[in-house]
């Protein structure tokens, strides 16, 4: 892994204090490494889990030619243009499942249901609803169809020895009815990434806490929770961190031992009265950034490292207990060095979701393995106008609609506050305005962000 003063060599203008969002995640890029360890899971364990090697088919799909339709399987060569065919019906039925056990003669043709296999030099399937049948006679309408029609070639979708599925995709649920289709049980896939995760400062409350002058009630730990579980990555909730050096160590040593990834929300700001940043700087590799964006502007990223500090145990959930710790490891230390990535975010509740869904995510996603990692932005049309000024990224909470011609077009919520996390509720999406870009109108196109199951 490289260190902070090396990938800042290597980024050209790279400037801590003014650092354009375009730049962070290639910053993360470098800094970030995929888990190396491997195991193999079942079919139905593999949701959402990243492929660690190419699934090579070891069948052709479909594994013979066969019928797209219920019809009459028939040579196609007897068609004529524009002329009718009649042909003559030979007994039996060819059902999915078995082969037709009968031989066609020239000028016959064969009921056939879906799936079945075609029979032996015959090529073409008329529907049943395009003929008409007077006893063992059918008869086509000219011009209804052409040779080959309706018929699913062997190795159609998939040919024996092409991969099916590549190395770093993440197995949605089509994927496994693929790996299935090819009567693999089993793939195998990257571990599942952890991270650990806490809040910090003395003015949060956790639940259960009864409420009291200046404190408010944390909900970070829980927005970021649901974040990392839709991700798919194993939680490890530490709970809320008071700003005392001892805790923050114990914290911060113990995430490094246990996890692959620490995120924190508070205490990265500057001019903070707190010893989170300093508790960074002493055990690892950080930088602190003033990103040109908007919510979100500090962040720190870098590593941890772990001196061989025992493990203490905790919750895993936050439903467990408020300050606990996470639990021990099952020999993280030894496979990462002992070190761990962190992610220090802000403190607002909207900004650490920003920060999350723009920096945080694809990071992790990189992390867990995945090639494809970069958020995916659709195009719509503001139904308002915007102020905006250039040299930072806006990231504006959104409700994006389909208007009647099929267009997109999006609307702020309001109150953009980065405290309002009621907005990320009301939103379905984020409206990126980009570094460079000023003032939209009414009708410009604008760059979205979409939450549909990401959040």
């Amino acid at each position: 892994m490289s260190t902070i003063e090396q990938i800042a060599a290597a980024l050209q203008g790279y400037d801590p204090k003014a650092l354009p969002a375009g730049h962070v995640n290639q910053f993360l890029a470098r800094l970030v490494e995929p888990v190396a360890a491997t195991e193999t899971v079942g079919v139905f364990a593999a949701l959402g889990r990243v492929l660690a090697e190419d699934v090579v088919s070891p069948i052709s799909v479909p594994p013979h030619d066969n019928s797209a339709m219920d019809g009459f399987a028939f040579d196609g060569a007897a068609l004529r243009p524009g002329q009718p065919l009649a042909l003559q019906l030979a007994e039996g039925t060819a059902f999915a499942g078995t082969a037709w056990a009968g031989t066609a003669q020239p000028g016959q043709c064969v009921k056939i249901m879906t799936g079945a296999i075609m029979p032996t030099g015959l090529d073409t399937v008329v529907p049943l609803e395009f003929v008409k049948v007077d006893g063992a006679q059918v008869t086509l309408p000219a011009d209804v169809l052409q040779r080959g029609d309706n018929r699913r070639l062997l190795g159609e979708d998939l040919m024996a020895g092409q991969p099916a599925l590549r190395r770093g995709q993440t197995l949605g649920p089509a994927a496994l009815g693929l790996i299935a289709s090819l009567g693999l049980p089993q793939v195998k896939v990257f571990r599942r990434l952890k991270v650990a995760y806490f809040s910090t400062g003395d003015e949060i409350l956790s639940l259960g806490e009864a409420p009291r002058e200046g404190a408010v009630y944390d909900s970070n730990r829980y927005t970021v929770f649901g974040l990392l579980t839709r991700l798919g990555v194993e939680v490890l909730d530490m709970g809320v961190v008071r700003d005392e050096p001892a805790a923050l160590e114990a914290a911060f040593r113990q995430a490094a031992h246990e996890a692959d990834a620490i995120i924190t929300s508070g205490g990265v700001s500057m001019g903070e009265a707190d010893h989170t940043k300093a508790m960074m700087k002493q055990l690892g590799d950080v930088a602190f950034w003033r990103i040109a964006m908007r919510p979100g502007r500090p962040m720190a990223v870098g590593k941890i490292v772990h001196p061989h500090a025992p493990p203490l145990r905790g919750s895993l959930h936050p439903e467990g207990a408020e300050t606990g710790l996470g639990r021990p490891g099952a020999g993280l230390a030894e496979e990462n060095g002992k070190s761990a990535v962190l992610f220090g975010l802000p403190g607002n509740p909207v900004a650490v979701m920003v920060t999350f869904l723009a920096f945080v995510r694809p990071a992790l996603q990189r992390m867990m393995g995945c090639t494809d990692s970069e958020p995916l932005l659709l195009k719509a049309r503001s139904a308002e106008a915007l102020r905006k000024k250039p040299g930072r990224t806006e990231y504006q909470r959104g409700i994006v609609t389909r208007a009647a011609d099929g267009t997109l077009h999006a609307r702020t919520t309001g109150n953009q506050g980065s405290g309002v996390l009621r907005s990320m509720v009301e939103a379905n999406g984020l409206i990126v305005l980009h570094h460079g870009q000023g003032n939209v109108a009414v009708g410009d196109e604008v760059d979205v962000m979409m939450f549909d199951g990401v959040i």
